[in-house]
Parts: structure tokens; sequence; C-alpha cells
């Protein structure tokens, strides 16, 4: 069986890694789908145990979240928060770091594909009517969410696999994390001042106007409801089932069939998730995973400033090859063959989201900018790529050291 699980598992990350391979162009949900029904059709894994191996908190909190930001986006809340952007920026270069911070922000309790799924056009809204380039803008707005992201466990898909496998709350996470993503933030806005700040000193700030009719009691409600589902989180409560609850009390308020915000979830990528645990745990069951990490010790050991700089590399050479999440859910059981767990759950957070800034596929929310702005500007893989490159290295620079202070070498 083993040798049939590794074949498995080098099609399914062929088919992940590749996006859509010429002779089976069935794309990545479906290939990660095959690979797990594979995994059973041989007998890697029986049917139950594929059922046990789907870690069901992880679909449940990003089905939740994917409910509640069609509810957000439906209340207008993205607008108003783009038109307050807007009537308090005073220059162009303003305007940008008020748009990033905005994304990054938002991406840590929202999803950070959601966030640039919604804040894409009205981004671009904002650069055409300042008469700004629109380029700085979709870069800061990629690059901001995903740094964003990696500030809590619901920021994006694989912090929310990491909070269920690493046993973190909500707000211990948050705290070893946020200072990392700060120092990011921080650097990542000073690059945006370095590439574009002289682009962006000419530029006429007009004041906006929300582009369609504001529901003001339910956008007041569905706002309430947002902080009480962040509160929940903090107070220690399950996230899936907190974001649950806040989704069914806008439900029941509207009082209307949900149908059109259910056909908002984004089906496929809850098949690509459950599809991977399975394949995983299917790889897992050999141990050549297990024996490789352990052998991976020397080298990628946490107690050494030479280890952490080799697993900080392989980690984002690994998630811009076969994805992110993958990439989360091969290494995180094996973190304690490397050092600190504590230390370890959080770096491997880090790095993978921030690797992500790397190229313009490097990410799905990098994907997602340059697709949604497509009609209106092309966001060229090189134009990204300068500023990609040298923002993930510095944000690396700057966070890898400030995780280890926070989680202590041995914490």
């Amino acid at each position: 069986m083993t040798a049939a699980a590794i074949a498995i598992f080098a099609l399914t990350y062929a088919l992940i890694a590749a996006r859509e391979l010429k002779t089976l162009p069935i794309g990545r949900p479906a290939g990660a789908l095959l690979g797990a029904v594979l995994m059973v059709a041989v007998g890697v894994l029986s049917p139950a145990e594929s059922f046990a191996a789907i870690n069901a908190g992880t679909i449940v909190l990003l089905f939740g979240m994917m409910l509640l930001t069609a509810y957000v986006e439906d209340a207008g809340f993205f607008e108003v928060v783009s038109s307050i952007v807007m009537r308090i920026c005073r220059s162009g270069w303003g305007l940008l770091v008020a748009t990033s911070v905005m994304a990054a922000v938002l991406s840590a309790f929202l999803v950070n594909d959601t966030v640039c799924l919604f804040l894409t056009p009205l981004v671009l809204m904002v650069a055409s009517r300042a008469d700004l380039p629109p380029g700085p803008f979709l870069i800061g707005l990629a690059t901001s969410a995903n740094i964003g992201s990696a500030a809590t466990l619901v920021g994006n898909p694989q912090n929310m696999i990491i909070g269920y496998m690493s046993g973190y709350s909500f707000a211990d996470f948050a705290m070893r994390a946020a200072p990392a993503v700060l120092l990011a933030l921080g650097a990542n806005l000073l690059l945006l001042r370095i590439y574009y700040g002289r682009k962006l000193a000419r530029g006429r700030l007009l004041r906006p106007a929300v582009r369609k009719p504001l529901r003001r009691r339910y956008l007041a409600l569905t706002t309430l409801v947002m902080a009480g589902v962040a509160i929940a989180f903090f107070a220690g409560f399950d996230m899936g089932y907190a974001t649950l609850a806040g989704v069914l009390v806008l439900m029941v308020a509207e009082r209307r069939n949900p149908s059109d915000i259910f056909a908002r979830v984004d089906w496929t990528l809850l098949v690509f998730f459950a599809s991977l645990f399975v394949v995983v745990a299917g790889v897992d069951r050999t141990g050549l995973v297990e024996r490789a990490w352990l052998s991976a010790e020397p080298f990628f050991g946490f107690g050494s400033v030479g280890g952490l700089a080799s697993f900080t590399a392989f980690v984002t050479a690994g998630s811009n090859l076969v994805s992110n999440v993958p990439m989360t859910l091969l290494t995180g059981p094996y973190l304690g063959a490397l050092g600190s767990e504590r230390l370890g759950w959080v770096l491997l957070s880090y790095v993978a989201t921030i690797a992500g800034n790397l190229t313009l596929v490097g990410s799905v929310a990098n994907i997602i900018v340059a697709e949604r702005a497509a009609s209106q500007y092309r966001l060229g893989y090189m134009e990204y790529l300068k500023f990609g490159v040298v923002s993930t290295i510095v944000s690396l620079a700057v966070g890898v050291p400030a995780i280890v202070l926070t989680c202590g070498w041995s914490a």
C-alpha cells in the first residue's frame, strides 16, 4: 500500500501545483477529490478512516466565514469603509496607506481571499476617482491582506487548520503573532513608499459617494454581529459555531430565504479542503513523512539561527510549489520533531502566509486581485514580482525574529 499511497500523493500534488495539467485539466479541487477517492479505492484508508481524517472544525469555520462575509458585503460594509477612507485621506500616499491598513485589519477577521474579492473593485474605483495609477493600490491590497491575515486563526484557510490542529486559543495565538504582523505591515508600507511614492504625488482626491442605497439598521446590526463574533473568538468559544451563531442572527433578522447567500459559498474550496485532509492522512499512513521530518531535524531544528533560517526557506519554497494549505497539512503534525511546537505553529502560520506574497500566483488572494481587476487594469506578473520578492524577504526578516521573541526558544 505504501507505493500506491505515494503514487496517489504525487498525482494529487502535481494537479495542485500545476493548477491545470494539459494531460488532465480537471483543476485543483477535482484533483484533490480524485486523490481522496483513490486513497479509499486502493485500500490505503477505509471509508470510515477517510471520514475521520477530515477536520470538521476547519470546514465548519470556513463555511461560516463565507456566509458571514456574504452578509457583510450585502450590508454595504466594504463600500462604507472605503468611503470613509477616501474622506479622511488628503494625499495619494495617505490613500495607499489607508487602503493597505484597511485590507490588513479586515483580513485578520474576515479571511483575506474574501476581503480581496470585495475590496478590489472599490480600490479600482478609488484610484480612478483620485486620478492615480491602480497598480500600487492593487499590490498594496494583495500584500497587506496576506500580511494581516497572519495575525489570527481566522485570517486565512491555513490558519484555520492550524487553529484546530495546534490547540492554540484565538487570543493566545493573536498575542504571539500580532507583533510580527505589525512589523511586516510597517515594512511593507515603507517599501510601498520607496517603490511608488513619486507616482502617488499627483492626483485629485474627490469625495466619494456610496454606490448603492444603504439599509442603515441592517448595516448597524451586521457590524454588531461581527463585533460579537470577534468577542466570542477572544472569549474562547468554538470559532466555527461562534461564526455560525452570528450568521444565524442575521438570517433570522432578515426574515427571508437565504438561498442567495448559500449560493455564494465557495463549495469547491470546501471540497478541496476535505479532500486534502484525506490525501494527507493516506500518505501519513506510510510513515514516510514522519521519517522525513525526523531526519530533517539537524537541518531545520528551531534551536539555532541556521535551523530557523532553513525551515523558513523550506516552507516558503514549499508553499509556492504545492500551495500553503497542503504545506501546512504536511508540516504541522511533525513540528515537535524540530523543537518547540508552540513556536513552530506560529512560525509555520506566519511563513506559509507571507510566502504567498512572493509571486502573483503565490496565494489565492493575489490571483483574486489580478482577476477582479483584469477588465480595468492588467496587473502583470513581473510588475508584481519586482515588489513581491523584496516584500517577502523583508517581511520574513523582521517577522521571524519577532515570533521567536514572543514565543520563546523553548516556549
